[in-house]
């Protein structure tokens, strides 16, 4: 009869189970592989498998007794880690998608919205669009595998320790946030001036004929520019989105 003691369990399972949690918690918080589109189903298998995945290049782990208090603070530090990592990811998109709500404001989209059953909250037609635009680039540049080699190195950056918190310290994750703005911006920044110059143009005529009725031919002159300049200015996104990306990523190697 073939007996196993609680040692050699732990001894089976350890290696297995903390990059499992920390992968699940990164799969709960990453886009487009994290989102409700995606079961849940499907998302644990990954989880699984990406932790089997890397055990030939992951560090040896302490087991340690999984009804303890130290194993608690243990899965509290794989979930802060994977939540960040997903999060850091979601940034960049947040970015671009703000870059879409700059846009839409001076083309004059922003008066018309829609609910977004992804996001579940009111998105503008360019939000949308460069949103949608950004997830495909996601996977034509290979996203997703630098965020699964980000969770491979943050096993080495952050080793497994009961120390859930300092991660938080070291990372300080709440300063990620002006990627954000700077990056919206960076995106923006050619279509807000090319449009902003049409806006002046358009002033200097409303000055040089009143008669003209500049709001009636300033909003398809505003809209034409703008699409025309979303058509130029679109091979330009995967810059910015790759280097954002890269650098929020090597916080975690």
């Amino acid at each position: 009869m073939i007996t196993l003691s609680e040692a050699q369990i732990l001894d089976w399972v350890t290696p297995l189970l903390w990059p499992f949690l920390r992968a699940l918690a990164l799969f709960a918080a990453l886009p487009v592989l994290g989102t409700r589109m995606v079961p849940a189903r499907v998302r644990i298998g990954l989880a699984a498998f990406i932790a089997l995945a890397l055990q030939g290049n992951l560090p040896a782990f302490a087991p340690v007794a999984l009804a303890s208090p130290p194993a608690l603070l243990l899965v509290a530090q794989q979930a802060v880690i994977g939540l960040a990592l997903g999060f850091s990811v979601r940034l960049v998109f947040a970015a671009v998608e703000y870059a879409g709500e700059i846009v839409g404001l001076q083309m004059g989209l922003n008066f018309a919205g829609f609910f977004d059953p992804i996001s579940a909250s009111t998105a503008t037609a360019s939000s949308r669009f460069f949103g949608t635009t950004v997830s495909w680039l996601f996977i034509v540049v290979n996203g997703h595998l630098l965020v699964i080699a980000a969770l491979a190195q943050s096993f080495v950056a952050f080793p497994i320790a009961p120390e859930p918190f300092a991660f938080l310290r070291d990372a300080q994750p709440q300063r990620w946030g002006a990627e954000i703005f700077a990056t919206g911006l960076w995106i923006a920044l050619p279509l807000v001036t090319m449009l902003l110059f049409v806006n002046l143009v358009l002033g200097a005529i409303s000055r040089v004929a009143p008669q003209i009725n500049i709001f009636a031919i300033g909003f398809p002159v505003t809209l034409g520019v703008g699409l025309l300049g979303l058509m130029l200015t679109l091979p330009m996104l995967e810059q910015p989105f790759t280097m954002t990306l890269m650098r929020l990523l090597e916080q975690f190697g």
